[in-house]
């Protein structure tokens, strides 16, 4: 193998997911010619600890659900249940729903979406790019979002699709709604939203086999258009700082998420939209709204609103260092300018916005362990970022 190579992995998969497992001996490496990568450390220790936060993401085994239905002189586009892929995703499926609400429109173009988090406001931004007048109702506004608490990272199957049980149909959607999201947020880096491309580091004993990719496809990577799929630069011995033997490098966007919602929110009012503060309890208050044409983007809610017993939520937890502006890179972390987010987890099932502590102990804990590898000159034995992040990835 060339060693300037670059090896097609399948990549996009979340931040911190490791090359491990590999059954091939790997052949001997040769001497390196690229200079050794310059990466600022990460002070990672326990009074560098900020905050520790909490979010339920909305998740549906089936997939998200994106339909319209007819309650009675209304006409309600159901677009919610996303998991943890509503930043990465909601500009597609906001204009999938909103060409739906443009189908049924009619000619009265008020439309109503509830929910201000990622789904809502790309959903509001994409129906009045189609001429709607948009009120969002809604519960909470950011900062105090679900949105809010997500890691922040493009990652469109968000490790909680499966790749598996889905129609041909919803696989359809998901790849109409990826395309369109990839290409937007492409065109938002640089002004102001939050987003900007950005190196992540894996770790390796050996080098990856056929395995890897087989494994990556059972975990949702085959629902990924292929020019997508990042390639992972091979980096060998003398050509990283990191403990093990090889190194991979791929680029994607990271979107951070207290900057992000709050520009799409200024934006949206920008445009004209307005928001009401409002909560729902049953569809027959659906009733008493004006516009005829209702998105629904409620995530969690729409299991009470709209009786979906699929939905369930998935408790992610992330706790953050104090920033440091010169660390630019992924390492079993994401760097943002609101703190170093370490983390999270995914307890299925799991209803409580109340942290875990022992989880919070555990991720703190490797953090400074792996870390402090890394500026370790001859370190004698380092997980790979498969095994240290294995139990929150």
């Amino acid at each position: 193998m060339d060693r300037r190579s670059l090896l097609k992995t399948g990549g996009m998969a979340a931040v911190g997911l490791g090359l491990g497992g590999c059954a091939t001996r790997t052949p001997p490496a040769a001497r390196p010619s690229r200079p050794m990568l310059a990466l600022a450390p990460i002070r990672a220790s326990w009074d560098r600890v900020i905050r520790t936060t909490v979010g339920l993401r909305p998740h549906r085994p089936s997939g998200f659900m994106l339909r319209l239905e007819k309650l009675d002189a209304k006409t309600v586009v159901h677009n919610y249940g996303h998991g943890g892929s509503g930043l990465s995703l909601s500009w597609g499926t906001g204009a999938l729903a909103a060409d739906l609400a443009l189908e049924a429109a009619s000619g009265d173009r008020r439309a109503a979406v509830l929910g201000s988090g990622a789904v809502g406001l790309a959903a509001t931004r994409q129906l009045q790019r189609r001429g709607f007048d948009v009120t969002i109702y809604t519960m909470a506004v950011p900062p105090d979002t679900t949105s809010n608490m997500a890691l922040g990272v493009f990652s469109p199957t968000s490790g909680l699709v499966s790749g598996r049980g889905f129609t041909p149909a919803w696989e359809a959607q998901f790849g109409r709604a990826i395309e369109i999201a990839y290409r937007q947020l492409q065109l938002l880096a640089g002004s102001g939203f939050g987003i900007t491309w950005m190196d992540s580091y894996g770790t390796m004993d050996e080098l990856p086999t056929a395995q890897t990719e087989a494994r990556f496809e059972r975990e949702g990577a085959r629902l990924m258009p292929a020019r997508m799929r990042a390639s992972r630069e091979i980096l060998y011995p003398g050509e990283h700082p990191f403990p093990t033997r090889f190194a991979s490098r791929r680029t994607s966007m990271k979107i951070e998420p207290s900057l992000y919602l709050e520009a799409m929110l200024r934006e949206a009012h920008l445009f004209g939209a307005r928001t009401v503060i409002r909560k729902f309890d049953t569809p027959r208050d659906l009733m008493t709204l004006d516009e005829s044409v209702i998105v629904n983007c409620t995530g969690l809610g729409a299991s009470e609103l709209f009786g979906d017993e699929e939905l369930m939520p998935v408790k992610g937890q992330l706790t953050f260092l104090v920033p440091q502006p010169e660390v630019d890179y992924g390492y079993g972390c994401t760097p943002r300018s609101d703190g170093i987010a370490l983390g999270g987890t995914q307890q299925r099932g799991v209803w409580t916005l109340e942290p875990d502590d022992e989880a919070r102990q555990r991720i703190v804990t490797r953090a400074i362990e792996r870390f402090a590898w890394m500026r370790s000159p001859a370190p004698a034995v380092a997980p790979s970022v498969e095994t240290f992040f294995g139990e929150e990835s």
